[in-house]
């Protein structure tokens, strides 16, 4: 896979990376990225000469149909793990378990703190759960890594990738093994994740908010309804002024001509 598809990708969009010096040669690691687009899972670890193995969700490996089953075999060809989203604490426990097996076998565990893609490119509140409870549970050194300019090259809706050069950065490992055995103190999973979120920030240099991009979605979901019917509403109003302007016009014309018959009898008497 690394050479059918991290091949092309690094000739074709040509991507930049600083910070490579920080991944270990060997040895478990987490790497805790922001997440701007579909392709953030295939860039970064183009560029990486290890494995990274990310989560994602069940339905990639379960859609029927010859498309569906390109679709999974493509995601376990590069290692994901698939993960039942139809509950969120499941899904949650589900993503925990996965990361400390991939980490307990030496490997590089990729993750996305945000929890879903950034819907505007800005950085969002990192969720508390999965990342601080894996980081404590393995003592593996958290990586923060930034995605440059990812969202640019395939925006939402459009299917023709935009040819232009990514960027990756990855900072130095953090070391929270002073935090180890307090995995389930939710003060701590606060403080880990607020830590890795503070160094992706600087990383990426993207605007920070302090909500869940699952509220921002929905926001902006609402958002987008509420315009929606607001210029259906706007649009009705228009047909209905029209029909009444219409209506006028007609009973005008009518009392005109009604008018001029009966200026033409009393002409004619």
């Amino acid at each position: 896979m690394k050479v059918a598809i991290g091949g092309p990708l690094k000739l074709g969009f040509r991507p930049w990376v600083e910070g490579l010096e920080n991944i270990p040669a060997e040895g478990p690691a987490i790497l805790a990225s922001n997440h701007l687009s579909f392709s953030d899972s295939f860039f970064l670890p183009a560029v990486l000469d290890r494995k990274v193995t990310f989560i994602a969700k069940a339905e990639y490996f379960t859609t029927p149909g010859v498309k569906g089953k390109l679709t999974a075999a493509f995601f376990k060809g590069v290692g994901q793990l698939p993960v039942d989203r139809s509950g969120s604490r499941g899904a949650g426990e589900a993503a925990i378990k996965s990361g400390i097996e991939v980490l307990e076998r030496g490997e590089l565990f990729g993750i996305y703190p945000e929890g879903t893609r950034s819907p505007d490119g800005r950085l969002y509140r990192g969720k508390p759960g999965g990342l601080a409870r894996v980081a404590l549970a393995t003592g593996a050194p958290v990586l923060p890594v930034a995605m440059i300019d990812t969202e640019k090259i395939q925006p939402p809706g459009k299917v023709m990738p935009k040819l232009m050069r990514p960027g990756i950065r990855i900072g130095k490992p953090l070391d929270f093994t002073r935090y180890q055995g307090m995995e389930h103190d939710r003060f701590v999973l606060r403080a880990v994740t607020d830590e890795v979120m503070y160094e992706i920030m600087k990383l990426s240099g993207q605007e920070y908010v302090d909500m869940y991009a699952t509220a921002a979605k929905r926001q902006i979901a609402e958002a987008a309804k509420a315009e929606k019917a607001a210029k259906e509403a706007e649009k009705a109003a228009e047909k209905e002024a029209e029909k009444a302007a219409d209506k006028a016009a007609a009973e005008k014309a009518a009392a005109e001509k009604a008018a001029e018959q009966a200026g033409e009898k009393d002409a004619a008497k």
